[in-house]
């Protein structure tokens, strides 16, 4: 037994873990920490274990992880006496999507302690249960409008899941992060990894952004086939946008920032078709092949049929276009309500 697994304790016994029929299930890594403006990271975590099915598979040690001085948990005194201390659960878990189909989720805090220690137990245990391909998520506050789609970005050793998503050109520098040493361990094995960013916009980014929750489960969904339910987010998206619509309707400075915002992330976008026309940009739907298109129609077909038996007898950082005043104005002006649940007008 390697060393390393005396960090985690996996489950006896354990769930079954399935993955599609020609190969082992796919990995997610949502730790939350510090790449995750918007809280999108931790939403997309929380999102999939509040809605899909879910069993524990393996606990990592908070003794062996993190550092209690720095990540003091809440304690809850209630007639002078404890009745309640929040539970710092990094663990391994195997979901269900909607199909039915089987895949794993890595969350809970980023470690504070060990992460070359961590990052290789993470390895082991990919290896031991046949992940088939993992995809990290962050989230970094941007120079990007609210007003325009948002950008996920993509790095990774592996072409498929990288696909025709948005990419750095040439060399890029960000600071390191528990998920990134666990994308080099699965690189040196020989595992197909990719980290997925979402763009946040910047002045936004300490607060909930759903918006980015969202593309980045649409982006697992695109590179996975998995599938999620993600009407509930939906929702908030519609209630976040319009606060923001409101805020920024009450101030023509705004307003004007934000369009130079706008005019900066137009300029960058266009460039970057220029260089890459076959790249699917932010907004756009992801083509799928004659392959996928003829899957899909068969698929119609047999649910077709099933319906009728059974009638018969389911990193970069983007340099801001303006300086710090205006930045300084964005930052205070806008502000996003998690409590506000009030829906849009249209909304019924």
């Amino acid at each position: 037994m390697s060393d390393t697994s005396r960090m985690y304790e996996l489950e006896y016994p354990s769930p079954s873990v399935g993955g599609n029929d020609a190969s082992g299930p796919a990995l997610i890594i949502a730790m939350q920490g510090y790449a995750d403006a918007g809280h999108a990271v931790e939403g997309a975590a929380e999102h999939l274990k509040a809605a899909l099915e879910s069993r524990t598979l393996a606990t990592f040690s908070n003794d062996e992880l993190v550092d209690y001085r720095s990540r003091r948990p809440a304690v809850t005194i209630s007639q002078h006496e404890i009745t309640d201390i929040d539970d710092l659960q990094l663990d391994l878990r195997v979901l269900r999507d909607t199909a039915g189909t089987s895949f794993l989720l890595l969350s809970g805090p980023e470690p504070d302690l060990k992460w070359e220690a961590f990052s290789k137990a993470v390895g082991d245990l990919v290896q031991r249960f046949n992940v088939s391909k993992t995809i990290c998520l962050y989230a970094a506050p941007m120079g990007a409008p609210h007003t325009r789609p948002l950008v996920v970005s993509a790095h990774g050793n592996n072409a498929e899941l990288v696909g025709r998503m948005y990419t750095f050109d040439g060399m890029v520098t960000v600071p390191g992060a528990a998920s990134i040493l666990i994308e080099r361990e699965l690189h040196k094995r020989g595992k197909p990894v990719a980290g997925f960013t979402a763009h946040v916009p910047h002045y936004v980014a300490s607060s909930p952004y759903p918006h980015a929750t969202f593309q980045l489960l649409q982006s697992i969904e695109d590179a996975t086939k998995l599938q999620f339910p993600l009407r509930a987010i939906e929702s908030d998206i519609s209630r976040v946008t319009k606060q923001l619509t409101e805020q920024m309707e009450g101030s023509a400075e705004i307003a004007h920032v934000v369009h130079a915002l706008e005019e900066h992330y137009d300029k960058e976008m266009s460039e970057y078709r220029e260089r890459h026309p076959q790249a699917m940009m932010p907004g756009e739907a992801q083509v799928p092949s004659g392959e996928e298109i003829s899957e899909a129609f068969e698929n119609y077909l047999t649910a077709i049929e099933d319906r009728d038996r059974v009638l018969g007898q389911d990193e970069q950082q983007l340099s801001l276009p303006f300086g710090d005043d205006e930045n300084n104005l964005l930052m205070e002006h806008f502000l996003i309500d998690p409590d506000d649940q009030n829906p849009p007008a249209d909304e019924e």
